[in-house]
């Protein structure tokens, strides 16, 4: 089975007029997600933001959760926040995980839009199960990835949907639900 690596990204996104910007960083996000990494046996996760306050932030609350006070109050949210990374672009994510892993990662697309050539669950899942090169699952912070990271993925997953048309889901409650159906235990 290949490695499983998860980047949220900061930058470069869009905005809701389609315009790419780079978003704030929130604190529950890098904590929550790492959680969900962790569960689901992520090698990595990495928070992805040129601007280096928003680095600082991130941090700071890893920092605290890998300290004494953080790690006694919750020792397993220490253990999760120990697989942060933390980069100011994809390239350095993609470098990261070459020198770790020894190839480039194949990159997975996610968004709350349907994607061309979009792949569904139960394939990508069979597909994570090959050997070879190391999986990135790219997430999109604001109102999604820009096209084109969406073009240059070598991989792009179909939408979470719900019940009704409603499709709107925070990226830490999306990281979940993908993580669970692409390696949680069926």
């Amino acid at each position: 089975m290949a490695d499983l690596y998860v980047a949220l990204l900061h930058h470069p996104v869009l905005d809701r007029h389609g315009e790419v910007v780079t978003t704030a960083l929130t604190n529950i996000d890098v904590h929550d997600i790492a959680r969900s990494c962790r569960t689901f046996g992520v090698r990595a996760f990495y928070v992805v933001t040129p601007v280096d306050a928003h680095r600082a932030l991130a941090r700071r609350v890893v920092r605290h959760w890998q300290s004494q006070h953080g790690a006694e109050f919750n020792p397993s949210r220490h253990d999760a926040l120990e697989r942060v990374r933390l980069a100011r672009s994809l390239e350095g994510v993609e470098i990261d995980i070459e020198k770790s892993s020894g190839s480039v990662p194949r990159q997975i697309a996610t968004s709350a839009r349907s994607l061309p050539n979009g792949v569904g669950y139960a394939e990508m899942r069979e597909t994570l199960k090959s050997a070879g090169p190391p999986f990135l699952l790219l997430l999109g912070t604001g109102w999604g990835l820009t096209a084109d990271l969406v073009e240059r993925a070598q991989y792009r997953l179909a939408p979470i949907h719900g019940v009704d048309g409603y499709n709107h889901l925070s990226v830490r409650a999306a990281a979940a639900v993908l993580l669970d159906r692409l390696a949680g235990t069926r």
